[in-house]
């Protein structure tokens, strides 16, 4: 009777605090970046939607107040924050098949991007991120990926040898500029990134153009190569337990909301692309628009080989990853 009597007060005081609507909550949202760029256009644009349509409000934090991008993913799968928005290649350290959408010189164009992440290669993509306790929601963009180095002019893959560049926290990437003949160096901290830009530590770094503008990876920095070596996509994720625990219609609504977020954040990154190339130069960097993207071609396809790509299972989706671009499979 006491167990009942308990149950009952509770439900009471439930009615109190929420009488005939959905309760209130604080969605927390973790990205690395700061307010403008790429990230934040995807998070704040989320909010935007959600506090819309929810009687939620969501808390975004940004700048790397949360750590880096693995370490918000890690706090995503203790529940300590409920979403975040994040680059896809750090994602491989908790799914490895994640990998596969960072395979060098995978899309040729954003129209094979949006094929491909939008359709249902995209969506197991997602689903498989369940296996880390993450709920796939969304690929937003970060864009094709270029180097910035300060010591020399980069037209062929053989002017990369011996240089040191910064890589993020992935597998893939440290092992892919190994094979360009670089000296990887992961760092997830954007702020010590900069700090070791400009003082010379690092010799260079590679982003897409949004994020070598907006972020200030230009600074220090004397050349840029558009070498488009890698699509790097951002990922919206949310706690698996927690999502699961919400009601199905907010669930229904979170998801929905991100997908808009994301292609809203997409034509806006694309948009922005060429201005973005225009503020570099202006800044006074050397850009070489056409370098001997061959050269690169032919190093990284010795990726395949290495033994990230061995596990039979990540070898199927990337070989099916592959035909979807080329619009022979699904």
């Amino acid at each position: 009777m006491k167990i009942c009597g308990a149950a009952v007060i509770a439900v009471f005081l439930l009615g109190l605090i929420c009488p005939g609507v959905a309760c209130s909550l604080e969605i927390t949202l973790g990205v690395v970046t700061r307010p403008g760029a790429a990230q934040n256009v995807c998070a704040e644009k989320f909010r935007e939607l959600v506090e819309a349509r929810l009687p939620h409000k969501v808390r975004i934090y940004d700048s790397g107040s949360l750590g880096t991008e693995a370490e918000i993913l890690k706090k995503i799968q203790k529940g300590s924050i409920h979403m975040g928005i994040i680059t896809s290649g750090p994602f491989d350290r908790f799914v490895p098949g994640a990998r596969v959408i960072d395979y060098p010189y995978l899309f040729g164009n954003y129209e094979q991007v949006d094929r491909v992440l939008e359709g249902p290669m995209g969506q197991k993509l997602l689903r498989m991120l369940e296996k880390a306790g993450f709920k796939g929601l969304a690929f937003s963009e970060n864009g094709f990926r270029h180097l910035t180095n300060s010591r020399r002019p980069v037209h062929g893959v053989e002017d990369v040898a011996g240089l040191r560049i910064r890589v993020m926290e992935s597998d893939l990437h440290r092992e892919l500029w190994r094979l360009f003949g670089a000296d990887p160096i992961p760092i997830g901290d954007l702020k010590k990134l900069i700090a070791g830009l400009q003082s010379k530590e690092i010799d260079g770094q590679e982003n897409p153009l949004s994020a070598i503008w907006l972020d200030d990876f230009y600074k220090g920095q004397r050349y840029l190569s558009l070498t488009g070596h890698v699509y790097s996509s951002h990922i919206g994720v949310a706690g698996l337990k927690w999502f699961k625990g919400l009601p199905q219609k907010d669930q229904k609504a979170i998801v929905q909301c991100m997908e808009q977020a994301a292609r809203y954040q997409r034509r806006w990154s694309r948009d922005n692309e060429a201005g973005f190339l225009e503020k570099i130069k202006a800044a006074g960097i050397i850009v070489d628009e056409n370098p001997d993207i061959a050269s690169f071609r032919k190093k990284a396809s010795g990726i395949e080989g290495l033994g990230i790509f061995q596990a039979k299972d990540v070898r199927k989706l990337l070989l099916e990853f592959k035909k979807a671009v080329a619009g022979t499979g699904k």
